[in-house]
């Protein structure tokens, strides 16, 4: 088959598109004729894209969440061949810049009707660390008072909407060019960033029952303030500074999404409902699977998800 891998640890600059072993149907997996795969710009920085058990695992294929059709299953898995999926792969595994991929089932649910292959690839990860952070860790209630730093972004954008729907009062941040795109996504209000080294002036230091960071880095401390006495911090890039935390008296929370065919199930619903829209930046075929990783080192980038193009969409 095809597939976009990297025989050496770095960035995109290791990429490259060539022949591969087409990996051979298991009982305990299933296997996906890719269609769609989206990327996560940083998953190249990851252990976990490079090794398993501790072992070096190159070469790898990235891309860890997808769209596609059922190859081979077994009945005990509830899909059949010609099925029409989304889902995730597990970091540890190669991913689905491929034309096939191997997948636990659970890893794997029906794909949204009412969303193409590309659309939903964009999905799943981005979907889940949303909706997990709002219900799992932070179980959100109407009226509470939740920030979203970084709504532009994949995962910001569905905690935004995640948020009205569950009756919260949303405040997002976005830097000027996505102002307009925040806006878009329901009832929020949208404080503009100066810069990417400052949230702006309007966040009031212990305001926010909940505070979802989707930036990190130097800000995290600034943004750890801005949540209230007794409650939540939830950061996806790292942990929180744990002490500042316990002195602040908010739970700081650090997790890595945790896919389930019911909670994929949960995130296609959303959509077909109408409840939450997918938004794609940009596709790239996969003959330009490197391009598209070193994309995200470009300035002013569309919101939304990179998808690689890998078959009919």
């Amino acid at each position: 088959m095809t597939a976009l891998r990297a025989h050496h640890r770095g960035g995109p600059e290791q990429l490259r598109v060539e022949r591969a072993p087409r990996p051979a149907a298991q009982d305990s997996l299933v296997l996906v004729k890719v269609h769609a795969a989206a990327i996560t710009f940083n998953e190249l920085l990851w252990d976990e894209t490079w090794t398993r058990d501790g072992e070096d695992r190159t070469p790898i294929i990235p891309s860890h969440e997808w769209s596609g059709v059922v190859e081979s299953a077994v009945a005990s898995t509830g899909l059949r061949p010609g099925d029409a999926v989304f889902g995730m792969v597990p970091f540890d595994r190669d991913g689905a810049a491929a034309e096939y991929v191997n997948v636990p089932p659970d890893f794997v649910a029906k794909k949204p009707a009412s969303l193409s292959h590309v659309e939903s690839a964009a999905l799943p990860l981005a979907g889940l660390t949303a909706s997990q952070a709002l219900t799992d860790h932070a179980h959100v209630a109407a009226g509470d008072r939740v920030l979203v730093l970084g709504a532009a972004g994949g995962v910001g954008s569905f905690a935004v909407q995640l948020a009205v729907r569950l009756g919260a009062q949303v405040t997002a941040t976005a830097m000027p060019r996505d102002r307009e795109f925040v806006q878009s996504l329901g009832p929020v209000e949208v404080v503009v960033a100066g810069d990417r080294d400052s949230h702006g002036d309007e966040l009031a230091t212990g305001s926010y029952d909940l505070v979802v960071d989707t930036v990190g880095g130097t800000l995290m401390e600034q943004s750890l303030r801005l949540a209230r006495r007794g409650g939540t911090f939830v950061t996806l890039q790292q942990p929180p500074p744990h002490d500042l935390a316990d002195a602040l008296g908010v739970d700081g929370v650090f997790f890595v999404v945790r896919p389930t065919r019911a909670a994929l199930d949960r995130l296609r619903e959303s959509v077909d409902q109408g409840h939450l829209t997918v938004t794609v930046a940009a596709t790239y075929p996969l003959a330009e699977g490197r391009a598209a990783y070193e994309s995200g080192a470009r300035p002013g980038r569309a919101p939304g998800k990179t998808v690689l193009v890998v078959g009919d969409v």
